[in-house]
């Protein structure tokens, strides 16, 4: 499940996404339905994470840094959630191994969790945040 977090992050990035341009903080928290202070927040972590820039002062904003198409569920899932798996030991890039398991290579568990990260992975890498803006179209 998503934390409010991400999904405002989604939002948040959809919103720029379908403007193009430049765009005030208060503008992006009234469009996308986004409380300012938790969006203020979320845009400096979307700064610092390179998707988004931005420009200071009275004409400043925000604006994406990288191609709506370039730009997945899971991306965004990753930085706001960490890993798509449900346990660490079936996570592709936070792979920790169980401690409380006898065989870790053939933990029924694990393969099991595997298969449906493996499924999840390609639904959310299959979702471009451009895909989100033109659903139904």
């Amino acid at each position: 499940m998503l934390t409010q977090k991400a999904k405002y992050a989604i939002k948040a990035i959809t919103y720029l996404a379908q403007k193009g341009e430049l765009t005030k903080t208060q503008e992006i928290s009234e469009g996308a339905m986004i409380p300012r202070k938790f969006l203020e927040s979320i845009l400096l972590e979307l700064k610092s994470r390179q998707l988004v820039g931005s420009h200071q002062g009275a004409a400043g904003g925000y604006f994406l840094l990288k191609n709506p198409s370039e730009i997945s569920l899971a991306d965004m899932h990753r930085m706001f959630e960490g890993p798509i798996a449900l346990l660490y030991c079936a996570s592709l890039n936070f792979y920790q191994p169980c401690t409380d398991c006898a065989d870790v290579e053939n933990c029924k568990l694990k393969l099991a969790l595997i298969n449906v990260r493996t499924k999840t992975l390609e639904a959310m890498e299959g979702i471009t945040i451009d895909q989100l803006i033109n659903a139904g179209d």
